[in-house]
């Protein structure tokens, strides 16, 4: 999801998405902390998006050992977004355990940027695949930030049609970049859905794992169809309205759900 630049300590300040949706996540969180309980605060996890979160990483670096966060919801094999959640999990209820601030709030945002992206219908089956298809090699493979961005085809024709497929009007990346973008300006200074989190749901958490609740919650993203609507018909005023009042509060709530996961890691490991 957009995190605004990532050429600056305050990017994304403004419109970021990834920005919005941790203050707000960490708003709610604050009724499920137990006395004496301590989480790292908004800016404590801010300080880790943007330059300094994974988009940052992505800008500077080869794809070599970079964050990937595409999905393919209709495999379950694919498990490589739910991995990186899970270890940060773990490692955000060891930082708590040692109250250690600042890796706890590393933890914390990158733990949500991978949750947030994750639940992007814009990183969801085919782009993942085509990327990789286009450029003609793995993604991890791509070992320089030049060969992430060009694509070199087999001859001049094949270079421009493949880098117009991706760059172009409605290439995949400008489709994935401005359905994110388009996402970041329906919620710039305007409220969202509210998010209420029961105690029956926290309790099927506990139950069940993180990974079925992120599971249910990724099937409720899908079956609002914005990517399908939006690369059909691009935005309007509707579109922007399922976004901000359905779309973006199931994502807080994963990322609160995700966080709340920590937490109970934590209180149960002493």
């Amino acid at each position: 999801m957009y995190a605004g630049t990532t050429y600056g300590k305050k990017s994304g300040q403004l419109i970021g998405v990834h920005q919005r949706i941790d203050k707000l996540a960490r708003l709610n969180l604050k009724k499920f902390l137990e006395a004496g309980e301590t989480f790292p605060n908004t800016p404590q996890i801010l300080h880790f998006e943007g330059d300094n979160g994974p988009d940052g990483i992505k800008r500077k670096s080869p794809s070599i050992d970079e964050p990937w966060h595409f999905i393919d919801p209709d495999k379950p094999e694919d498990t490589t977004v739910m991995t990186m959640i899970t270890d940060h999990q773990f490692n955000l209820a060891e930082a708590l355990k040692k109250d250690n601030v600042e890796r706890a709030a590393f933890e914390a945002a990158w733990m949500a940027h991978a949750i947030v992206d994750g639940l992007t219908p814009a990183h969801h089956f085919p782009l993942a695949d085509k990327i990789e298809e286009l450029f003609g090699m793995p993604h991890h493979e791509r070992s320089s930030v030049k060969e992430k961005n060009i694509i070199k085809g087999n001859n001049r024709r094949d270079t421009l049609s493949k880098n117009w497929q991706y760059w172009g009007k409605r290439g995949i990346f400008m489709n994935h970049f401005m359905y994110e973008f388009g996402v970041a300006t329906a919620i710039v200074g305007k409220g969202v859905g509210k998010v209420v989190i029961s105690k029956e749901e926290l309790e099927n958490l506990i139950q069940d794992g993180y990974p079925k609740t992120f599971e249910t919650l990724m099937k409720q993203v899908i079956g609002l169809g914005t990517y399908e609507a939006y690369t059909e018909k691009g935005w309007s005023r509707q579109l922007g309205e399922v976004v901000r009042l359905e779309l973006v509060p199931l994502i807080v709530r994963a990322v609160i759900l995700g966080w709340y996961t920590s937490l109970y890691m934590n209180r149960h490991s002493k």
